[in-house]
């Protein structure tokens, strides 16, 4: 069952490397503006983008696989649509070091975020770290 409770949740906000697949490079986007929050905060964000190079001064992934294997990601942090999450949350399960996966606001797949919590992996659905970090941390 995905993190629900605020304990939960403060946990994961103290981690510190976050890969944001569907990272945009467009401001005013959420998938650019909560991105360059957590930045703002101290978080190291590595953007996943096909169609981006760079952003925030720094190199995009084509995808979550293409992410140097020893980035050491604690969250893999997803703002594209939920018939995409299954497809990400395999990549994140080929990997060793993503911790958590946590779908932002209007973005879940109840099968896929079981797949991962079998797998041992956290999972949070529908919900903005923006929101959350400002709520429980800042």
């Amino acid at each position: 069952m995905p993190v629900e409770s605020d304990e939960a949740i403060r946990d994961i906000l103290e981690l510190q490397r976050i890969a944001v697949i569907g990272c945009s490079s467009t401001p005013g986007k959420a998938a650019h503006d909560v991105p360059m929050y957590l930045l703002e905060h101290g978080y190291d964000v590595i953007p996943v983008n096909p169609s981006a190079d760079e952003i925030f001064d720094r190199p995009a992934a084509d995808s979550l696989s293409d992410v140097d294997v020893d980035a050491d990601i604690d969250v893999v942090c997803v703002f594209r649509p939920s018939d995409e999450v299954s497809g990400i949350v395999d990549e994140a399960l080929a990997r060793e070091d993503v911790d958590v996966v946590w779908t932002q606001l209007g973005i879940g797949d109840d099968e896929a975020a079981g797949r991962a919590e079998d797998a041992g992996k956290t999972v949070v659905q529908d919900r903005c770290m923006k929101v959350e970090h400002r709520r429980l941390v800042a």
